[in-house]
């Protein structure tokens, strides 16, 4: 861009999006006197997925706001909870996330998860259709216009990660309800049901058992239960102090 210079300071938060900032979130930049002020920023490489207010001289602005010499720009980070309307809240993660996926889907959230890298136009494509928020570390991806919505995933950590999107999202959570594999619902099922799918040990000391209407895939307490229930405990009490 060789054009009018503005000056834009970015939240804290959105740092890492941008390393030409000075450590107080300023930088100045030229535009081209005919782009919006949305592809200013993602020109700076903050995607728009990550943005909550655009303040010009002190007062909001939609993104296709064309910036003019001499502006001063403020871009705020989306505020948390954040609410998606138009759609139930859903979403689909990514081939990089697939343990946050499987975190999601015990909580009982809709989880949409690619297991395969089918590439940023088919993702893009079915979070429109399905109109499911698209979670990505991809800044590219999350900058893709036909996405129906998008959020970027801060931390590498599960831990952290899960923690993220439930404070950004505050999506209701029925625990246990949900297949870590596949994302169906879960039903209560009898020991013959899912006979075929118990080995000795399990079919002798075990009498409770769920199984996914979709996949069909079997679910009893076993030895990973209680590092299960940490986790969905450590969710719902941060979901009760948030409230």
């Amino acid at each position: 861009m060789n054009g009018p210079e503005i000056h834009v300071e970015f939240d804290p938060e959105l740092l890492l999006f941008v390393p030409q900032a000075r450590p107080t979130g300023a930088t100045k930049t030229t535009t081209d006197g005919v782009s919006s002020l949305g592809h200013v920023v993602e020109s700076l490489g903050v995607p728009l997925t990550e943005v909550g207010t655009l303040l010009v001289d002190g007062h909001e602005v939609p993104a296709g706001h064309v910036p003019a010499a001499g502006e001063s720009v403020t871009v705020r980070a989306v505020g948390h909870p954040q609410r998606v309307p138009g759609a139930p809240l859903r979403f689909l993660l990514d081939v990089h996330l697939g343990t946050l996926a499987r975190r999601l889907r015990l909580l009982g959230v809709d989880t949409a998860y690619e297991s395969t890298d089918i590439g940023d136009p088919a993702l893009a494509a079915r979070s429109a259709a399905e109109k499911r928020v698209m979670l990505s570390r991809d800044r590219g991806l999350l900058r893709r216009r036909e996405l129906w919505a998008g959020a970027f995933v801060y931390s590498t950590r599960p831990e952290e990660q899960l923690t993220y999107v439930l404070d950004r999202f505050d999506p209701e959570l029925r625990p246990w309800t949900r297949c870590t594999s596949c994302n169906g619902l879960l039903r209560r099922a009898t020991k013959e049901e899912i006979a075929d799918q118990l080995q000795g040990g399990t079919h002798r000391n075990y009498d409770v058992f769920a199984q996914c209407s979709d996949c069909g895939r079997a679910y009893w307490k076993g030895a990973h239960h209680e590092q299960l229930v940490a986790i969905v405990e450590r969710a719902v009490a941060s979901r009760s102090s948030r409230g």
